[in-house]
């Protein structure tokens, strides 16, 4: 028993910190200047059972569009506040669109912290996923790789059950880890 238990312990700490490194593709055509809108583009579906991202999808199948997100640097709130920009606190699915920019190539870090489920691709790439009901945990690092400086795609579902909700995406563009600024996300209308 002590053996399988330390060769069990053994294998998961050596298990690498990164899902395997991802290349994210810049958007192509790159966004014009003066089409891009602060922030990203938002839809909401509410209500029923909203326990997983399978639940989400269902309801987003008669979203509506929302007041754009800021960015994605919502905190965990108090119980009972709105999530996001929707109309209610509770039983809120969203899909949301639009680019993040990376203003010079390299490897960076990247990691999605959600109250409750999310799944997100950057430049055609899944960097999150995260399912069923939780408390503002995140899904995990995942490393990517920016081929230049630019604007790349971001979609992503998400949803929130009851109780505090948040939604953050970290990184370490700028060297450090951190939220990603709310002017690195836009959307086009």
């Amino acid at each position: 028993m002590f053996i399988r238990t330390a060769v069990f312990c053994a294998t998961v700490l050596a298990a690498p910190a990164f899902a395997q490194s991802v290349t994210l593709t810049p958007a192509d055509p790159q966004p014009s200047a003066d089409d891009l809108k602060p922030g990203l583009a938002v839809s909401y579906g509410y209500g029923g059972e909203m326990r997983s991202l399978d639940h989400a999808e269902q309801k987003l199948k008669r979203a509506k569009s929302g007041p754009p997100l800021r960015g994605l640097s919502y905190d965990d709130n108090t119980e009972g506040e709105k999530a996001l920009t929707s109309t209610s606190a509770s039983k809120v699915a969203a899909a949301i669109s639009g680019f993040v920019k990376f203003d010079k190539a390299g490897t960076f870090e990247i990691e999605f912290i959600s109250n409750d489920g999310i799944i997100a691709s950057i430049g055609g790439q899944q960097v999150a996923l995260s399912d069923g009901v939780h408390s503002c945990d995140p899904a995990g690092p995942q490393e990517v790789i920016v081929p230049q400086a630019g604007w790349y795609a971001l979609e992503a579902t998400y949803f929130q059950r009851k109780g505090t909700a948040c939604l953050i995406m970290d990184w370490d563009a700028d060297g450090r880890m951190g939220p990603a600024p709310d002017s690195a996300f836009a959307h086009v209308d």
